[in-house]
């Protein structure tokens, strides 16, 4: 018998060491195939830089990847601890249709019972997002912000055909505006979750790596 391929490894990109850390600590239990953890730096900019670099590896050549951490929300409504799950990444250098969202908002609803989850475009910005600015990104269709998820999306199908999506944590939201992530109950809030959520990424990740017909 010929040996069966190694399973297609699986990119998991966030900015914030504490975000990073979140996820290290998580039960990495499930896997599906090797996980890398890769904090890209915050900004477009690094994400980008960061991800093209990572992907040059020829280990990771067909990798699947996601890109997660802590968002801001632009609708009324949203409460820190929230989940995004990303249709598509927007920024000005483009616009990235996300993969296999309906069975992330299924495997999250199962793995982070209780928690909301919004479905839309996220969109991207080289800067944290305030005030009147938030209203004007949630007028373009936008339901989420993040300053690396578009880049990240971006920047991976530039390498090469490959699964990617997008999950967010909401932290901060019209009506709970933090200061300082980790120093407030909402910052606490979504460090939680992200710390619950990758049984759902590895179960999106299997999924959609199943042998083609």
């Amino acid at each position: 018998m010929s040996p069966q391929p190694a399973p297609a490894p699986l990119l998991i990109a966030c900015a914030l060491g504490i975000e990073q850390f979140a996820l290290r600590t998580s039960d990495r239990g499930g896997a599906g195939g090797p996980v890398t953890v890769l904090r890209t730096g915050m900004g477009p900019r690094a994400a980008e830089r960061s991800v093209t670099r990572v992907l040059a590896d020829p280990a990771l050549s067909g990798a699947a990847v996601l890109a997660t951490g802590f968002c801001a929300g632009l609708a009324p409504g949203m409460h820190p601890g929230d989940l995004v799950v990303a249709e598509e990444t927007r920024d000005p250098a483009g616009t990235v249709p996300c993969v296999g969202t309906d069975l992330l908002v299924k495997e999250l609803a199962r793995t982070v019972p209780g928690r909301t989850v919004h479905t839309g475009p996220l969109t991207g910005s080289d800067h944290v997002v305030r005030g009147q600015e938030r209203s004007d990104l949630l007028a373009t269709g936008a339901i989420a912000v993040d300053m690396e998820s578009a880049a990240t999306l971006l920047s991976a199908v530039r390498t090469g055909e490959r699964p990617v999506a997008a999950v967010r944590v909401v932290v901060d939201a019209p009506e709970h505006e933090l200061v300082r992530i980790g120093t407030l109950r909402g910052g606490i809030s979504a460090f939680r979750v992200l710390r619950s959520v990758l049984p759902a990424f590895f179960e999106w990740h299997r999924s959609l790596l199943l042998p083609r017909r």
